[in-house]
């Protein structure tokens, strides 16, 4: 598959558990494109996890510095995983979708919670009386809003996910 010249990269979003960071990886050797993920870059470069930056702070804080880090982003020829939250940040946004193709994975909510056992500590940027079913709800709009593409993640497993998503990618 040849990604579009203009649009070298491929954005992963999505809800915690969706498979961004493990499809991502299969979709980024399968294609021979570098694999990079955001989350991971946020903690290598603020020397913390994603939680104690949600202890130390809040969700607001994390979600700003997800946007400075993803607006640094200046690659060629990666599959971007990004953290769940990446799409409240229009700038962010629009500064992924300048340099890539953008896919949802899509996944249900009962999907979800069978994927995630440690919803409370994982690190997710919601507000501390928020519901994640409300975040749930909340996010898929947004999720929505940014995809160029839309692949159901509930079944496949992530061989074939990533099979489909290079497919999907390269017809569109």
């Amino acid at each position: 598959m040849e990604i579009s010249k203009l649009k070298s990269n491929l954005t992963l979003i999505g809800m915690p558990g969706a498979g961004k960071s493990t499809v991502g990886i299969i979709l980024a050797k399968n294609l021979g494109l570098g694999f990079m993920d955001t989350d991971v870059l946020i903690q290598i470069n603020q020397q913390k996890t994603l939680q104690q930056i949600l202890d130390e702070t809040d969700h607001l804080h994390l979600r700003a510095i997800e946007e400075n880090e993803i607006l640094k982003i200046h690659i060629k020829n990666h599959v971007i995983a990004t953290g769940g939250s990446a799409v409240y940040s229009e700038r962010a946004m629009a500064h992924l979708g300048g340099i890539s193709k953008i896919v949802f994975l899509d996944v249900t909510l009962q999907q979800i919670k069978n994927r995630i056992r440690n919803i409370e500590t994982r690190g997710i940027a919601k507000s501390k009386n928020q519901t994640f079913e409300r975040l749930f709800e909340e996010r898929q709009i947004l999720y929505k809003k940014y995809a160029d593409i839309t692949v159901d993640s509930n079944v496949l497993d992530q061989d074939r996910l990533a099979e489909q998503i290079a497919r999907q990618v390269s017809e569109k």
